[in-house]
């Protein structure tokens, strides 16, 4: 009667360890009649879920907590990063400068992209400092950063040579085109393939869901302009693109069109062979070619174009034949 009349103070029926009611330190010391109770052997585990008023899964996991490490394992504890920061400002600050500049392989860590176990390790090797995963979280969410599907770039590129194309080279063009009356097109070719799957499914937890498709594997290729308003122009290649095919894409492209084009393409060798240059030289008058900075792909906005036609035309069908 005694330890019932304990109980009725500290905790309320069917409260439960992790209870948002009462106080942390009723809950332990609920913790702790509980640890007293089955120490002395006073009963079951389900006669102090019953006594104390908690479930049996309850008291199973504080009898596990106790006897892993004793009694310090079942105390109340300041969780989060709020209890106490482990980083100082100081190397917070220098943390997010090293996320945002370098990724986890530049500096020598076993990631590579910047996660949570990536930024953990980090600290650690830095600093010394031991965090768990949940406050290398918690660092991450207090500093405004989200987790990110990242854009590849080549470690070829010149960002110099970049920036001066952005600052001088295309403002450039599009003036010129200006002055002619000439639309701004850019220029990419893209590979298809049947197999390639983008989307998701819905189905029961832990039942992944199973669809029919061809086991045969096709592909076509696919060339096409955008132009700095959205219009696109496209053109389906059964083989390989070469300088014969560019030479059929841009007669269709200047095909009927009253102003002048100017094409923007990257450095792919089709478009600089001599058969294309004396085709350009006869056209001077419909079209000119300009140049993307090598290894810039993310400068042509007909990447764009190329996702959509992926993720949403491709990877959501089950094409069975190449027509």
């Amino acid at each position: 009667m005694e330890a019932q009349a304990n109980v009725q103070q500290v905790t309320s029926k069917k409260s439960g360890i992790t209870s948002k009611r009462g106080s942390k330190d009723a809950q332990e010391k609920v913790r702790l009649l509980v640890v007293d109770f089955l120490k002395k052997k006073k009963g079951t585990q389900s006669k102090a879920a019953e006594l104390f008023g908690l479930s049996l899964d309850g008291v199973h996991k504080i009898w596990k907590r106790y006897k892993e490490k004793g009694l310090r394992n079942i105390s109340s504890k300041k969780r989060g990063v709020q209890g106490g920061k482990k980083i100082n400002g100081v190397q917070s600050a220098e943390v997010r400068r090293l996320i945002k500049e370098k990724m986890p392989d530049q500096l020598k860590l076993s990631f590579g992209l910047w996660t949570r176990g990536a930024v953990q390790q980090l600290i650690f090797e830095k600093y010394g400092i031991e965090l768990s995963l949940w406050q290398a979280g918690r660092y991450l969410k207090s500093w405004g950063y989200t987790p990110q599907k990242p854009i590849a770039r080549a470690f070829e590129q010149d960002p110099k040579r970049v920036q001066q194309w952005l600052d001088t080279e295309y403002p450039v063009i599009k003036k010129k085109a200006k002055k002619a009356g000439a639309v701004i097109y850019f220029e990419d070719e893209v590979g298809m393939r049947n197999d390639h799957q983008a989307s998701k499914s819905y189905a029961p937890k832990d039942e992944t869901p199973v669809i029919k498709k061809t086991g045969q594997r096709f592909s076509l290729n696919m060339v096409s302009a955008i132009s700095n308003k959205g219009h696109v122009e496209f053109m389906i290649l059964d083989g390989t693109f070469n300088g014969g095919e560019f030479i059929d894409f841009l007669t269709q492209l200047i095909k009927y069109k009253q102003y002048k084009i100017f094409l923007v393409v990257d450095g792919h060798w089709a478009h600089k062979t001599k058969l294309i240059n004396a085709w350009l030289e006869e056209h001077k008058d419909r079209i000119e070619l300009f140049f993307l900075p090598p290894y810039s792909p993310e400068l042509n906005p007909r990447e764009y174009v190329n996702q959509d036609l992926k993720t949403n035309v491709i990877g959501k069908k089950r094409p069975i034949n190449k027509a």
